[in-house]
């Protein structure tokens, strides 16, 4: 069973960073695409940042483009998210998917609070 553990959100003034973690256990990751969203309050879940396991080719929504890096490291099975230039707009609670083909499987999501 595949399982997603997100870490290392908090509180953060604006123009700060924070990096996110996502530990992921049972499965072969290598065929996997890694995918970060988030979700405000009132809001939909929306689409951030993507990597290919294998590859580590890497994809971004355009709001985010240019301040946040996703990266992986394939000896811990982790994915990060390095967010810098941090807005309040970026406040929502962040959640890690894993996707091979039909499957896609989450984790509980961790919370960002940006202050202006």
């Amino acid at each position: 069973q595949v399982q997603l553990v997100e870490s290392g959100g908090g509180l953060v003034q604006a123009g700060g960073s924070l990096r996110l973690s996502c530990v992921a256990s049972g499965g072969t990751f290598s065929r996997y695409t890694m995918g970060w969203f988030r979700q405000a309050p009132g809001k939909e879940r929306e689409f951030v940042a993507r990597i290919t396991w294998s590859s580590g080719s890497t994809y971004y929504a355009d709001s985010v483009k240019g301040r946040f890096t996703v990266s992986r490291d394939n000896s811990k099975n982790t994915v990060y998210l390095q967010m810098n230039s941090l807005k309040p707009e970026d406040t929502a609670v962040y959640y890690c998917k894993a996707s091979l083909s039909v499957y896609d499987y989450w984790g509980k999501g961790t919370q960002v609070t940006v202050s202006s």
